[in-house]
Parts: C-alpha cells; sequence; structure tokens
C-alpha cells in the first residue's frame, strides 16, 4: 500500500513516557496486583486514551465524583494532582489512598502552601478546566488568579502587593514566557516561578521538536486530544513552519498526508505508550518509509519513588545526558 512516501521517519528523542507517568500508570498496576480489582481512580490517570483502557481491563474504575466509590475502597489520586479540599473529603470517606501525583507538580503545590504562609498571593499561568490547574489552584480558598493568555493579566486584581506566579508544568515554554514577561510588566516586583516549573520532560519534548521540524515535511505527534503535552508538541511544530498532526494511533493516520513526502518526524506526547508509537511507524512503512531514523537527543534518566506500601524503586533526578 505505497501512497508515495518514499524518504525516511525521523524519531524524536525523547519522546513518549516520562517518569512521572511511568510512576503514576505502575501505582495502579502495583495496587491492582496487591488488593485485586476494583482500584478505583479519580479523573484518568494520565491524559491518554490507550492507558485509560488498558487499566479499565484490568480492573481500574475512573471517577471523577469520590461519592462514587464505596466504603473501605481503595483510591489513586491521578498524575495532574488534587485540591485541598478533594485530600479531605478522600480521607473523611476512609479509603486508603495511594496519591500518583508526579513530584514535579508537588513541588508546585508544596512551593504554593509555602509562600502563602508568607502573605502571597498568585497568578497561575494554565489552561482553565485542566485538572492540574483545579488541584494547584485548589490548594488555596483564594487569592489565586489563572491567566491563560497575556490579555488576561489586565483582569488580575491582587488585594496586597506580595505576588507570586506559578505554571501549569505542561505549558509551552514559549507560550508561559509570554505571559510571564506581561506580568512582570504589569507587576515589576512579582517572584517568578522557579525554572524547574515547567517540567523536565516537556522541555526535552519540546526541544527535540525545535530540532526535528525543519529538517522534515510534515510532523506526527501521538497523544490523545486532552494531553496538554502533546497538543503544545502539535502546535510548536506548526508554529515552526511544518505542516504537524496529532493522531492517538496508527489508525488515525491519513495517506494523503504523505503523498510527495520524502521525510516524516515523529514524536509522542509524555503520556503516550512506546506501542503506539511503534503501530504508527508499522503503518509509515507500509505507506512507503524505507528508513526509520533516531535522531541524536537527551537521554532521560529520571525515576520517582512510589508511594509507601506499594514497594519502591529508589530515585535517580538526572535530567538527562546527551546521547
Amino acid at each position: 500500500m505505497n501512497t508515495g512516501l518514499e524518504g525516511e521517519v525521523l524519531l524524536a528523542e525523547p519522546r513518549g513516557f516520562c517518569a512521572g507517568v511511568d510512576r503514576a500508570i505502575e501505582i495502579v498496576e502495583r495496587a491492582l496486583r496487591k488488593f485485586g480489582a476494583p482500584i478505583y481512580v479519580r479523573h484518568e490517570i494520565v491524559h491518554n486514551t490507550y492507558v485509560v483502557n488498558d487499566l479499565k481491563a484490568k480492573g481500574a474504575i475512573f471517577i471523577e465524583d469520590l461519592a462514587d466509590v464505596p466504603p473501605g475502597a481503595t483510591l489513586v489520586f491521578s498524575a495532574h494532582g488534587v485540591s485541598k479540599a478533594v485530600r479531605v473529603e478522600a480521607a473523611q470517606r476512609g479509603f486508603q489512598v495511594f496519591d500518583a501525583t508526579c513530584p514535579l507538580v508537588t513541588k508546585v503545590h508544596v512551593e504554593v502552601a509555602k509562600l502563602a504562609k508568607e502573605g502571597y498571593e498568585f497568578i497561575m499561568i494554565g489552561h482553565k478546566g485542566h485538572p492540574e490547574v483545579e488541584g494547584t489552584m485548589g490548594q488555596l480558598s483564594d487569592g489565586i488568579y489563572l491567566v491563560e493568555d497575556v490579555a488576561d493579566v489586565a483582569g488580575v486584581q491582587p488585594r496586597g502587593d506580595k505576588l507570586a506566579v506559578v505554571t501549569q508544568t505542561t505549558l509551552s515554554v514559549d507560550d508561559a514566557a509570554g505571559i510571564l514577561a506581561e506580568v512582570k510588566l504589569r507587576f515589576p516586583h512579582v517572584r517568578e516561578p522557579k525554572k524547574q516549573d515547567i517540567c523536565y520532560a516537556t522541555q526535552n519534548r519540546q526541544d527535540a521538536v525545535k530540532v526535528m521540524a525543519p529538517q522534515v515535511d510534515v510532523v506526527i505527534v501521538v497523544g490523545s486530544p486532552t494531553s496538554s503535552n502533546s497538543n503544545r508538541l502539535r502546535e510548536l511544530a506548526e508554529r515552526l513552519g511544518t505542516e504537524a498532526h496529532m493522531v492517538e494511533g496508527a489508525q488515525d493516520l491519513q495517506s494523503a498526508w504523505f503523498v510527495g513526502r520524502q521525510r516524516v518526524g515523529l514524536t509522542a506526547g509524555a503520556s503516550a505508550p512506546d506501542v503506539l508509537v511503534q503501530a504508527v511507524i508499522d503503518r509509515l512503512r507500509e505507506y512507503g518509509a524505507v528508513t526509520i531514523r533516531k535522531m541524536d537527543g537527551v537521554v532521560e534518566d529520571v525515576h520517582f519513588p512510589l508511594p509507601r506500601g506499594l514497594g519502591n524503586r529508589g530515585m535517580s533526578e538526572v535530567a538527562g545526558s546527551r546521547s
């Protein structure tokens, strides 16, 4: 089934699962093995349809409202984090809770709690309705203001003069920088976010796309529509002038995208498993791809510990060295 793609597929490096996603999935799988089905998970454990359906088949039940969890059940918080109110409710209901919140998101929550005690209010740069944003904003009852774009900054009316910025970890670095610049114009003494607030995996995957996109005719991003970091990868490629499409799997590929194209770039969001990438590669071979070449890039060596009660794997926080 050759459609005219006669060149190579360039694989971004790194791509796919990050340490936070890997840890979150392992928490659910270990809980299922240790306690048996069902295990309840508040919100999708990560934003990937394939992963969620795979865990459903193993006995995970995904819920949004804790009222849907029966007494005495085992509950897992998703990688995106939860508000203080959700934690309090879970404790009051007596669930056995395992927290799969990405440790990098937890760092932001800790920073918010610490600075709030020092009298700070906050501007949060992020997307309204995203569970990570809801979780971070839910660390406080008030005094935290969401801005989604540069225009929103004008509407922020803090009560005092102590103001700090936090960001959704999976934002585009460039988007966050533009909004932050506007915040600093309006509030010159604002406390800037820590560099680590944009997670290493988001940064590394975007950096790889920046290198890859100018070298290819079209970029394919494997990821689900609900995945913020996957959407940002597609947007970044397009902003660099390269046609880009996001697919959940090989079934979403359209042969017309590749007619007359010599080189295809392929990457995957941080919540997309490699099995989906491999299926896309197989389909691209059917379309006529001759060679598959992996880019040089950052080799990530990041591992986060599992919660107490599920075993552990040790911890390394090296963001990666060049390969």
